[in-house]
């Protein structure tokens, strides 16, 4: 019975269990440890993780942020693996900011999301919104 419940609890992770978790890319290189995650709240998800970077004994590390949908995070034998399908290089290449710099606006994870090829959330859910709407009003 308690195997079952573990099963069908796996399916979730508490925010607070991913502070400081290390995240690494599909070769297994380290890319450093989630910091913190950002709500959106206008539009109800996690917008991106505030990954921390370089450094060495947590002096000089940089903050960055990430697109949440460019995280992999997936259960294997009862750990948990986040990955981020980037390369170590790119992420160092990075626009990094410090933590008053938080949250970001709309216009600055504009540049996050395109920077790491993804579209940004609120204008495809906006378009889909759009088109929703449209098809109600006939």
């Amino acid at each position: 019975m308690e195997s079952q419940e573990n099963q069908e609890n796996s399916y979730f992770v508490s925010v607070n269990a991913l502070k400081d978790y290390k995240v690494i890319n599909k070769s297994g290189e380290d890319l450093g440890n989630i910091e913190d995650l950002m709500i959106d709240l206008q539009n109800d998800r996690i917008a991106y993780a505030v990954l921390s970077f370089g450094g060495f004994l947590g002096m000089g590390h940089k903050l960055f942020a990430v697109p949440w949908r460019a995280l992999e995070l997936k259960l294997y034998k009862h750990n948990l693996i986040i990955t981020l399908n980037v390369d170590k290089e790119v992420l160092k290449k990075a626009d990094g900011f410090d933590k008053d710099k938080l949250p970001l606006t709309y216009e600055e994870l504009f540049r996050v999301y395109s920077y790491y090829g993804y579209q940004p959330y609120w204008q495809t859910e906006g378009v889909k919104q759009t088109e929703l709407s449209g098809e109600y009003n006939h």
